[in-house]
């Protein structure tokens, strides 16, 4: 890892700074340390969203790579179209190059709205990586639940009150979901372990066929927390197993991290103020679905594995 280290330092940044995000924002993070990863050159899709919206304001663009603005629902139609047209141009002489493909979009545009355009680009075997940086909402329109919000989050569709006490429903398992499609690679992923991030980046764009990363991608103002903290937050994720690192390589589950104690998930959502409503008396039962609801994830998980606990 320090020689990967190494390599990465001397590489040229493919997304500039002075973008538009906001002051320590982690899926701006994430977007820099994909493209590090990126061993050929790379061609990049994004759906609309956060980071299409903080990096392509026109006239300007922080992307140094080949880049594509998708329409929310289809950032893997519209690399599915660009990877088949280079498979045409290679057959013919006409490109010689090794050339990564790369689809980016939020868990609004992955998780909900281009979960369609997923499922076909996958099932149709395609050869290139799908990132979804999930922050768990529509952030970029105004904080809106998404099928990525995790029960008891309070979002401006969710709202906290005396109707409801935050989101209701459990976040979906979009990595087993989209799992289930029998691609040779799919992961999970925080961006506070840039070693894992990377490694698997890389095994994800040397598989023959279409591969999947969802990395955990904490939004400060979504999530209510200091800004400087984003980080953090995401070791917190994988500390509670809230968020498990874990990847599927043809067929074969690997756990990649598993926490020396356990922490209780009460110390990932105190931290949050879209959970702050969870820590009244009336509301603390959910505090246990939640963590009750964990422990089986990670159990089931564990057993996939082939871990003990």
């Amino acid at each position: 890892m320090k020689l990967l280290l190494k390599e990465m330092a001397k590489k040229e940044d493919l997304l500039s700074g002075g973008h538009r995000a906001c002051t320590g924002c982690v899926p701006a993070d994430v977007l820099r340390q994909v493209l590090l990863a990126a061993d050929n050159p790379v061609v990049a899709t994004c759906a609309t969203g956060c980071m299409e919206v903080v990096t392509t304001i026109f006239p300007y663009t922080a992307w140094k790579v080949p880049f594509i603005h998708s329409a929310f629902e289809n950032s893997a139609a519209t690399i599915s179209g660009i990877e088949t047209a280079y498979r045409a141009l290679k057959k013919k002489g006409k490109i010689k190059d090794e050339i990564d493909f790369i689809a980016f979009g939020g868990d609004g545009g992955t998780y909900d709205i281009g979960l369609q355009a997923l499922s076909g680009a996958m099932e149709r075997g395609h050869k290139f990586l799908y990132v979804c940086y999930d922050n768990e909402a529509y952030m970029n329109t105004g904080i809106q639940r998404s099928g990525a919000t995790p029960m008891g989050a309070a979002t401006s569709t969710s709202p906290a009150g005396s109707v409801i006490p935050g989101k209701r429903e459990s976040k979906k398992d979009l990595t087993t979901i989209v799992t289930a499609h029998k691609i040779p690679y799919s992961a999970q992923t925080a961006p506070y372990n840039w070693k894992d991030l990377a490694r698997k980046v890389k095994t994800a764009l040397a598989a023959e066929g279409p591969s999947f990363i969802n990395i955990l991608s904490p939004c400060y103002r979504g999530w209510r927390f200091p800004m400087e903290e984003g980080i953090e937050i995401c070791r917190l994720a994988a500390d509670t197993c809230i968020w498990p690192l874990f990847e599927i390589e043809n067929g074969n589950w690997k756990l990649n991290y598993k926490p020396k104690v356990k922490k209780p998930v009460e110390e990932y959502l105190k931290i949050q103020g879209r959970f702050r409503h969870l820590f009244k008396e009336a509301n603390k039962h959910i505090i246990e679905e939640i963590q009750t609801e964990v422990d089986e994830n990670w159990e089931n998980l564990l057993q996939k594995c082939g871990e003990t606990q």
